[in-house]
């Protein structure tokens, strides 16, 4: 019993302490972010706002609540809210100086996502990118279509023989597209199968 009314020894009063900040910290944020969503949610049950504007909102703030939060402990422990400003605005940069540099392929990529779920043409179909109304663009029969590109096989012109032409996925969306499908009859020469 004499063991429980000794005072704890100096070395374990200040981690204890400092847990005990953290901890606080830590439920303030939780008790904040709650209030906050309970808040919002009267506000949307009070006023006609559509749900599509209350949910990103709330995470929204739920997200910046508790990284302050996060942040607020972090200075507990000794860390520079400086330092991680400088890191965190360094990978910012740096994400979106790879994203720019990134661009056109990654367009390539979501443009051929759209290809195969809209279905604008599917292999086997003709189709022409038309460049302007008096100026006709690439024209050919689609053989294969990958995440970068879609290649074409032109008609056989002059008796010059058929080409192979790769267009990027991203111009189907950036200019008019002709299409015939591939039963279609017209345009018959130099595209038999």
């Amino acid at each position: 019993m004499d063991a429980f009314k000794m005072p704890l020894p100096a070395v374990w009063a200040e981690p204890i302490w400092l847990g005990v900040q953290i901890l606080l910290i830590l439920l303030a944020g939780y008790i904040a972010q709650r209030f906050v969503a309970k808040c919002l949610t009267r506000l949307g049950e009070r006023y006609p706002f559509p749900p599509q504007l209350l949910m990103p909102l709330r995470g929204g703030l739920r997200w910046l609540i508790m990284g302050s939060a996060l942040i607020f402990v972090l200075e507990r422990l000794g860390v520079s809210a400086t330092v991680l400003w400088t890191a965190l605005s360094g990978f910012v940069a740096v994400a979106a100086v790879a994203f720019f540099a990134m661009w056109s392929v990654l367009s390539n990529l979501l443009c051929a996502i759209l290809i195969f779920t809209v279905g604008p043409f599917r292999i086997g179909d003709v189709v022409e990118l038309v460049d302007t109304t008096d100026k006709p663009g690439v024209k050919g029969r689609v053989v294969a279509i990958n995440l970068l590109y879609t290649t074409l096989v032109e008609a056989e012109e002059l008796g010059t023989g058929s080409a192979m032409v790769q267009v990027p996925n991203s111009l189907f969306f950036q200019r008019s597209v002709r299409r015939w499908r591939g039963t279609d009859v017209f345009p018959s020469s130099g595209f038999e199968k």
